[in-house]
C-alpha cells in the first residue's frame, strides 16, 4: 500500500500556532465524533469543505464563545476558496469522504504538505548553534 492510500491520521491546527498529528479512526461516525470533540475540546462540531480532499472541523459555538482567530485555518481556506469569514478556535483537518460518505483521514503526503504550509505562516524560532565549552 502506498502512502497515498493510507489515510489514518488527522491534523490539529491550534490558535497558538502549534499543530499535532493525531490518529483518525478507520470506520464509524461515532468514533469520528468522539475524536473531534476531544481534539477540539467542544460538544458540537461543524464541517467546512476546503476542497474535495480536505475538510476542516471546528467548534460549532466558536464564534459565540469568542474563540481566538485561527490564522492558519483561515489562510488555508482562503487559498482554496473565496474567503467569507475568519475561522476561530482549534480545528481538525481531515481528508474528504469515501463513496459512502464516511470521513477519511489524511494521507502521509497530505499531512506533510499541510505541515509545510502551516510552518510557512507561523513564526518559528530556530535555536542557534551551541558552542561546546572546554573545561
Amino acid at each position: 500500500m502506498t502512502t497515498e492510500q493510507k489515510s489514518n491520521h488527522a491534523l490539529i491546527l491550534r490558535t497558538n500556532g502549534e499543530f499535532e498529528i493525531i490518529d483518525w479512526p478507520a470506520t464509524g461516525a461515532r468514533g469520528h465524533l468522539e475524536t473531534l470533540y476531544r481534539a477540539i475540546d467542544c460538544n458540537a462540531v461543524d464541517a467546512v469543505d476546503i476542497s474535495s480532499t480536505l475538510t476542516m472541523w471546528l467548534n460549532d459555538e466558536g464564534l459565540i464563545t469568542e474563540s481566538l482567530v485561527n490564522r492558519s485555518a483561515t489562510i488555508l481556506y482562503a487559498l482554496h476558496n473565496e474567503p467569507t469569514q475568519h475561522y476561530v478556535g482549534n480545528v481538525v483537518i481531515t481528508g474528504g469522504t469515501d463513496r459512502h460518505g464516511e470521513t477519511l483521514g489524511l494521507t502521509k503526503d497530505s499531512i506533510a504538505s499541510l505541515v509545510e504550509f502551516h510552518l510557512t505562516f507561523i513564526p518559528v524560532t530556530v535555536p542557534g548553534q551551541r558552542n561546546r565549552r572546554s573545561s
